[in-house]
């Protein structure tokens, strides 16, 4: 795979998934956009890259913010002329409670973050995409989207809604060069760890391991490239054989 010349812009870009596939785009030669809401983190990642690359551009932005979505994806194109490849990373799924226990606080936050966060930022960017008929969207949700996970049913809820956002948009600019797909991880290794290839024991897969960052970030990356050229509205589930829940 081979992205120079490409621009990606990664959310929840500063640690797991998103800082491995951010890595391997630069690796790989791509422009870089990455967002997060820890600035620390962020700025570790952008000192990380620099042996890569030093196209790198990165903000400081909460997901649910619109306006601030809206400020960052305008400066990026400013920068780098467009944007050709958006993975939609960012997300809440931390918190467990039975349905009954869960606060509307709580699906409210879900909702902004991992729903509406990805639309944001797809609205975004979108228009530049059609512009120059080429562009790949990759939505990172969850087997909890597929499945429903017990006691997680407002991040189930969200997950399996951008599964649907992705199939529904594909249809929509599929045939103008935009192709739109889904990646949906099982058990991943903590987000936190610093080794992208890292796994533990997991129960929750028939392969009894986590996934890796770096095994995410492969699939991220090859949806990303002129290699899926024929993939579109699909939800890839990569977790190890799941043992549905």
């Amino acid at each position: 795979m081979d992205f120079k010349n490409k621009v990606a812009l990664v959310t929840g870009a500063a640690v797991g998934i998103g800082r491995a596939t951010a890595i391997q785009f630069a690796q790989k030669g791509a422009d870089l956009v990455l967002v997060d809401i820890d600035s620390e983190k962020l700025k570790d990642l952008k000192t990380e890259l620099a042996v890569y690359t030093e196209k790198v551009l990165t903000f400081v932005v909460d997901v649910s913010d619109e306006e601030a979505v809206y400020e960052a994806v305008k400066e990026a194109i400013s920068v780098f002329g467009r944007i050709d490849i958006l993975i939609n990373n960012a997300a809440l799924w931390r918190v467990q409670s039975s349905f009954l226990d869960t606060p509307t606080e709580i699906w409210r936050k879900y909702i902004d973050v991992n729903i509406m966060g990805v639309l944001y930022f797809t609205r975004a960017v979108l228009p530049s995409m059609l512009e120059n008929k080429w562009g790949r969207i990759i939505n990172v949700a969850s087997v909890a989207g597929v499945y429903g996970n017990a006691n997680m049913a407002h991040y189930s809820a969200t997950k399996g809604a951008i599964i649907s956002f992705t199939r529904a948009l594909a249809k929509e600019v599929t045939d103008k060069g935009v192709l739109v797909n889904c990646v949906s991880p099982g058990s991943v290794s903590p987000s936190d760890h610093m080794d992208i290839d890292y796994t533990r024991e997991s129960p929750l897969s028939f392969m009894g391991r986590t996934g890796s960052d770096r095994e995410n970030a492969n699939l991220i990356c090859f949806l990303a490239s002129e290699d899926a050229s024929y993939i579109a509205a699909q939800n890839i589930q990569i977790d190890g054989c799941r043992k549905k829940q």
